[in-house]
C-alpha cells in the first residue's frame, strides 16, 4: 500500500526528456508518495515541461540556463513541505527508496540523508556513496567505481552529502543558506556540505535506499563544460573556504591536487577545458575570498578528518591512481 509523507521532490532538468520521464515514472511507483514533485526546469526546448506537467508535477521554469544550483534553489523556494529530496534527472530509484531514507531521517538528530547509488550501466558497482575532500580542495564520491559489498552496505552517520539524490530537512537551508549559483554545477554540493559541516549538523548514509545513477547524462562526464566547471569550482572551493593561513599551509596539497586531476582531464581529451576552467577561478579568486570568514581550526579537523577518510577508504577497497599519488606526494 502507498503512503503519502511530507516530502517535497525536486528535480533540477534541462532537456533529456526520456530521462524526466523515468525518473517522473519512478516517484509515482515509491512506496511512500511525496507530497509534491517540483520540475524546476532551466530552460528545455524539448518538450520537457508539458511531459512533466502530464505526470502530475509542477513545473517552475527558471527562465534560462541559470545551472543546477539556481534551478535547485528556485525549487526549494516553491517547495511546501517540511521535508525536501533533490534528484537528478539521471537516477533511477527502487520503490522504496523515499521511504527508507524518511526512516534514516527520522532514526536521529539528522540534518539530511542519502542512500547508495549503483552504476545504471554497471549494476554490480557503486557510483556513489557519500562525499569526502582533501586538503588540497579536490573531492571524492566514496566508493565511485569500487563492487558493491560490505564496506558499502553499513549505516554510518556522514559528514559531507551529494546532491545526486539526497534527503534534506528544510531547515537546513534556513541555517545555512541556498546553494551558492556562482558554482552553476558540480561541486555545489560539496560548498554546501562544508557550510552544513561547520555548522555542526551531520548526516545519515542508508544503503538501504537503493538508486542507480546514468552520471552526467544532461552534459556527458568529460564534455568540455563539465570539465571547465568542475575545474574552476575546485578553485572555488578553496578561495571561499580556506584562510590565507590555510592556503599557506596547503599550498602544496593544494598544487598536487589541482595539477593530479588536470592530468586526469589531459587522459580523456579535456587538457583545454581545464586549462580554461582554472584561469576562469583565478580570474574570480580575489572576490570569492571576500566573504571567507571560514574558522581556521574547525575547517581543519574538518579536512583532516575527511582525507583520513578518503586514504582509509582507499586503502580497504584499492587505491585509484589519482589518490595513490596524492598520498604518495603529500
Amino acid at each position: 500500500m502507498c503512503r503519502t509523507g511530507s516530502v517535497s521532490v525536486i528535480i533540477p532538468h534541462r532537456n533529456r526528456k526520456t530521462l524526466l520521464a523515468r525518473i517522473l515514472a519512478d516517484l509515482s511507483a515509491q512506496t511512500l508518495a511525496p507530497a509534491e514533485i517540483i520540475v524546476s526546469d532551466d530552460g528545455s526546448s524539448d518538450g520537457s515541461p508539458e511531459i512533466a506537467r502530464a505526470a502530475g508535477a509542477r513545473v517552475i521554469e527558471t527562465g534560462g540556463h541559470g545551472g543546477f544550483s539556481r534551478a535547485v534553489n528556485i525549487g526549494i523556494d516553491a517547495a511546501t513541505s517540511d521535508l525536501i529530496a533533490i534528484v537528478n534527472n539521471d537516477v533511477h530509484l527502487a520503490p522504496g527508496w523515499l521511504a527508507a531514507l524518511v526512516d534514516a531521517l527520522g532514526s536521529g538528530d539528522w540534518a539530511f540523508a542519502t542512500g547508495k547509488l549503483l552504476q545504471a550501466d554497471s549494476a554490480d558497482r557503486i557510483d556513489g556513496a557519500w562525499d569526502a575532500v582533501c586538503r588540497g580542495a579536490c573531492a571524492w564520491r566514496c566508493g565511485h567505481g569500487r563492487p558493491d559489498g560490505p564496506l558499502w552496505n553499513a549505516t554510518r552517520e556522514i559528514a559531507l552529502v551529494p546532491l545526486t539524490a539526497a534527503l534534506f530537512r528544510r531547515d537546513v537551508f534556513h541555517l545555512v543558506g541556498p546553494l551558492d549559483e556562482r558554482f552553476e554545477s558540480y561541486l555545489e554540493d560539496v560548498d554546501l556540505a562544508i557550510r552544513c559541516a561547520l555548522a555542526g549538523l551531520r548526516g545519515i548514509y542508508a544503503p538501504h535506499a537503493v538508486a542507480w545513477h546514468k552520471g552526467s547524462a544532461t552534459l556527458g562526464r568529460w564534455n568540455r563544460d563539465t570539465v571547465s566547471l568542475i575545474a574552476r569550482n575546485q578553485l572555488f572551493l578553496a578561495a571561499k573556504h580556506y584562510p590565507a593561513s590555510l592556503l599557506c599551509r596547503y599550498a602544496w596539497p593544494i598544487l598536487v591536487s589541482q595539477l593530479l586531476w588536470g592530468i586526469v582531464a589531459l587522459r580523456h581529451g579535456a587538457g583545454r577545458a581545464y586549462v580554461a576552467g582554472k584561469w576562469a577561478a583565478l580570474r574570480k579568486f580575489r572576490g570569492m575570498r571576500q566573504e571567507n570568514r571560514t574558522p581556521e581550526q574547525a575547517l581543519r579537523r574538518l579536512l583532516t578528518a575527511s582525507e583520513r577518510e578518503i586514504f582509509e577508504l582507499q586503502r580497504l577497497s584499492g587505491f585509484d591512481w589519482y589518490w595513490k599519488l596524492y598520498f604518495a606526494l603529500t
